[in-house]
């Protein structure tokens, strides 16, 4: 089937992923793994669901300087062009402004999906479905989108989405308005939020046109806006790069929530109708991996396992492990490091990294 030459995508490619210890490091996080075991790497799995629907050449990966070579040899399908290099880090704002300047400057009718690159989707034919409702919405009108996941338990992880409830209208393609962005809360409001009904999951995929998207920046940071448009008539050309590496620093520090989406006044939600997960710690991993007869999750190696229970085992290829007496601990070995540790403090494998840092170099986070 014919694609869309005005649909455009940005994934976000930038993170560090530093709760995957000791797999996901600086020098090679985990959107570059094979997280799940399936052969694909999550950007590859990402870039590919996009590609249903989206020509290659209008995917575009958003990423730090250093991940340059990894990103084109795990994507041989797209030119150099398409990866957009942030020679500083600047959370979301300013890469998804420059993104949006250099889309303008190929297709100013060009509509965005921007999404993270790490995320776990299983119904892939559900989630272009969702995705090209928001298009449709937003190349008849100036508002952006988002999808929002319907909440399974009250997650004090994740930021949430207030939206006006609309008892008429239950079809799975209906787009609320925004009340409102919510920080991460603590459990008892999280509890409350699922209580009262009108609450999803921010899963931080946004989709606007461009034209949309520009206008916001212009209206609400325009300060960054005019520092990036000075470059508009060289992006796509040769002198890009020189005028970033100028340029770029000079960004402000702030996430796109707060620069655009806490202050926009048009934004829709749509309820996902696809299985999401952040793959965002080795629980959630675990949760969506299959489990063998004593509920271990073991994406690689071979396992030989005595009273030891839900554990998230990954192994070199070929290693044999003998576990024995362990329940419910993550464990994985990688060359020079190994890891066994209670999957109830997993939210502490960052604060672990300091340690390993300061007691034996950073060669190895």
């Amino acid at each position: 089937m014919k694609k869309n030459k005005n649909y455009y995508a940005v994934l976000m490619a930038g993170g560090v992923g530093s709760r995957f210890w000791p797999v996901s490091t600086s020098a090679y996080p985990k959107q570059f793994h094979d997280m799940l075991g399936a052969g694909d790497t999550l950007l590859q799995k990402t870039f590919s669901r996009l590609n249903n629907f989206i020509p290659a050449e209008n995917i575009l990966i958003l990423t730090n300087e250093r991940y340059n070579e990894l990103v084109l040899s795990q994507l041989p399908m797209i030119s150099s062009n398409q990866v957009i290099l942030e020679p500083v880090m600047r959370n979301t704002a300013p890469c998804i402004l420059y993104a949006a300047l250099k889309i303008k400057k190929m297709n100013p009718e060009g509509l965005m999906i921007v999404a993270p690159s790490d995320h776990w989707i299983e119904d892939e034919k559900a989630f272009e479905l969702n995705v090209k409702s928001c298009f449709d919405k937003c190349e008849r009108e100036e508002v952006i989108c988002t999808l929002g996941i319907k909440p399974t338990f009250p997650n004090t992880g994740f930021g949430y989405i207030e939206f006006e409830q609309i008892a008429s209208q239950e079809s799975s393609s209906v787009l609320f308005a925004v009340k409102q962005f919510r920080e991460k809360p603590d459990y008892e409001t999280a509890k409350s939020f699922l209580k009262q009904g009108n609450f999803l999951w921010n899963a931080g995929i946004f989709i606007w046109s461009v034209r949309t998207i520009l206008e916001a920046f212009k209206e609400f940071q325009s300060e960054q806006y005019e520092l990036f448009n000075s470059g508009y008539e060289i992006f796509n050309t040769a002198g890009e790069k020189d005028f970033i590496d100028k340029n770029y620093p000079k960004a402000d520090n702030i996430s796109i929530d707060y620069a655009i989406l806490e202050k926009a006044r048009e934004i829709f939600v749509l309820p996902a109708t696809f299985d999401w997960n952040d793959l965002g710690t080795w629980g959630s991993l675990y949760h969506k991996l299959g489990k063998d007869e004593d509920d271990n999750a073991i994406v690689s190696g071979k396992v030989l396992s005595e009273d030891a229970s839900g554990n998230m085992i990954r192994l070199p290829k070929d290693k044999i492990a003998v576990i024995d007496g362990l329940k419910d601990y993550i464990i994985v070995d990688k060359e020079e490091v190994l890891m066994i540790y209670p999957k109830s403090k997993e939210q502490s494998i960052k604060s672990v990294l300091a340690e390993v840092k300061k007691r034996f170099g950073d060669q190895y986070i």
